[in-house]
């Protein structure tokens, strides 16, 4: 069993619960990236299509493991995040991360950023 989704990995000017906060142009052009269960291990699928939009890093991707295809079909995982290099950064009240070297999008159970969410599935 595989599965398609769209979601964002990242949505701009949105504080995360660790206080970073993403801005528009951060990511820049975004070359293939795997895609990861919580950040570790062997890839679980592949990402489509990836850039950024007017809300955030957009994603489109696949998964082909079949356990977590399941739960990502049935809504019980829903998340995304990101891995990533900070390029540049501005601290404030909060940091913003202005840009960033994207290293891999993850399907994880509690993401940082809580707006970073699934929100189609085929």
């Amino acid at each position: 069993m595989s599965v398609r989704f769209a979601g964002y990995a990242a949505v701009f000017d949105a504080v995360d619960r660790g206080g970073d906060v993403v801005r528009a142009g951060a990511f820049g052009p975004v070359g293939p990236v795997p895609l990861l269960w919580q950040h570790g291990g062997r890839p679980v699928g592949a990402i489509e299509a990836i850039g950024e939009d007017a809300r955030g890093l957009r994603v489109i991707g696949r998964v082909e493991d079949p356990r977590l295809a399941a739960l990502v079909a049935d809504g019980a995982v829903a998340g995304l995040s990101f891995g990533y290099r900070v390029r540049a950064a501005r601290r404030g009240r909060v940091r913003e991360l202005t840009a960033l070297q994207l290293i891999e999008v993850s399907l994880v159970a509690e993401p940082m950023q809580p707006l970073a969410r699934v929100h189609a599935v085929a």
